[in-house]
């Protein structure tokens, strides 16, 4: 861990370069978590690269929007042609496909700012499924770029957040431990005198 911290440290100018890249990847159907690719680029900013806040947060953010844009993309010009592939036929069920289609039908534009606050996998399904219908790549950039924006916003500020009081609450979760050990040792405890009691009075009747 502490080898880590320091190459972190050591390579904290290309922190936000590498989340960005990672980023763009997820647009490319690459099984790699948006939201988790948000977690550590808070965290660093909080913890170990305060100085880099801003790098690390507009990294995250353009790298979220590009990513859809990806997405969108590669589902306007070969989407039906890759969902017939077992890779992303997986990832892109006719079921799931089938419920962002008619969840986006139902809320039009307002799907794409719900989508984005809705993770494992649904934001590109939304995404390709945009490009799939058509829909004006002008009109789903600005409405996916207001959506990320306000999600990104609210996702990294709560991450820095818990990165900023990350002691308090890991001693805080401690304590939370040791309190269900004690009353789960306690209910034990109560469950096996409760027995012998009930069997001593069962052996006297």
């Amino acid at each position: 861990m502490e080898n880590f911290i320091e190459f972190i440290h050591t390579h904290a100018h290309t922190a936000h370069l590498v989340l960005f890249g990672a980023a763009l990847l997820a647009g490319m159907n690459i099984p790699i978590s948006i939201d988790l690719l948000m977690i550590i680029g808070a965290t660093l900013a909080a913890t170990l690269i305060p100085e880099h806040f801003y790098h690390l947060y507009f990294s995250l953010f353009l790298g979220c929007a590009i990513s859809a844009w990806i997405s969108y993309w590669i589902g306007r010009s070969v989407g039906t042609k890759l969902l017939k592939l077992p890779l992303f036929s997986k990832v892109f069920s006719p079921k799931r496909m089938a419920k962002v289609k008619k969840f986006y039908k139902k809320r039009g534009l307002l799907a794409l700012v719900l989508g984005r606050f809705i993770p494992f996998g649904v934001r590109n399904c939304l995404y390709m499924s945009s490009g799939m219908s058509r829909m004006p790549f002008f009109k789903f950039a600005l409405c996916d770029g207001l959506a990320c924006a306000l999600w990104s916003a609210l996702s990294f500020s709560l991450y820095y957040i818990l990165g900023k009081n990350i002691d308090t609450i890991y001693s805080r979760v401690k304590w939370i431990n040791l309190l269900i050990f004690i009353a789960f040792s306690v209910t034990v405890i109560g469950i096996i005198w409760y027995k012998k009691k009930k069997k001593v009075k069962e052996e006297n009747v």
